[in-house]
C-alpha cells in the first residue's frame, strides 16, 4: 500500500495561543509544514510566537491570513467564531480545507452557517481533547496533542 505523508504547504492558525500554538509546533516538528501564518488581535503575542519559532509571519487581518492557506485552523474562543469565519468568507482558496478546536459542535456549526450562509464542503468540525490551565503562546507546546484524541465531526456536506 502506498502511503501519502501529509504535507502543508500553508497553514494558517488564527487564533495563537495554547491550542492553535501546540497544534503549529507540532506540525513543524513532524515537518510537515512549510510555512505558518498566524493571526490575532495581540501584537506582543504575535510577535512571542514569531521570537519562538511558532509561526513564521503574522496578521491582524483573518482574510489575509487564509488567503493562500491550504489548511486553516480556527483557534479562538466560541464568542469570536462566528466574526472569524465572516472575515474568511471571501478570502479562502478553493482547495482549502477549514477545521477548528472549539468545544461546542453545535454552536460552532451554526456560526459558521449563518456567516457565510450555509454549510460549505471544505468545513471538518473538530475538537481537541487537549489542554492545560495555561494559556498564551508562551504555554503552548509540541507533544499536548500527544496520546490525546481530536474528534472530528463532519456534517453531511464535509468533503
Amino acid at each position: 500500500m502506498n502511503e501519502e505523508k501529509l504535507h502543508i504547504n500553508r497553514l494558517a492558525i488564527i487564533g495563537v495561543g495554547l491550542i492553535g500554538g501546540s497544534l503549529a509546533m507540532a506540525l513543524r516538528n513532524a515537518g510537515v509544514v512549510e510555512h505558518i501564518t498566524g493571526c490575532g488581535r495581540g501584537v506582543a503575542n504575535l510577535q512571542k510566537a514569531v521570537e519562538l519559532g511558532v509561526i513564521d509571519d503574522y496578521t491582524h487581518d483573518v482574510g489575509e491570513a487564509v488567503k493562500s492557506a491550504n489548511v486553516v485552523f480556527v483557534a479562538v474562543p466560541l464568542g469570536a467564531m462566528k466574526a472569524v469565519f465572516q472575515q474568511m468568507k471571501n478570502h479562502l482558496p478553493d482547495d482549502v480545507i477549514v477545521t477548528d478546536g472549539g468545544s461546542a459542535k453545535a454552536s460552532v456549526v451554526a456560526y459558521l452557517r449563518e456567516a457565510v450562509g450555509g454549510m460549505p464542503s471544505w468545513f471538518v468540525p473538530g475538537h481537541p481533547i487537549a489542554g492545560t490551565e495555561k494559556n498564551g503562546v508562551e504555554a503552548s507546546f509540541a507533544e499536548l496533542y500527544q496520546n490525546r484524541r481530536v474528534i472530528l465531526t463532519p456534517v453531511s456536506q464535509t468533503d
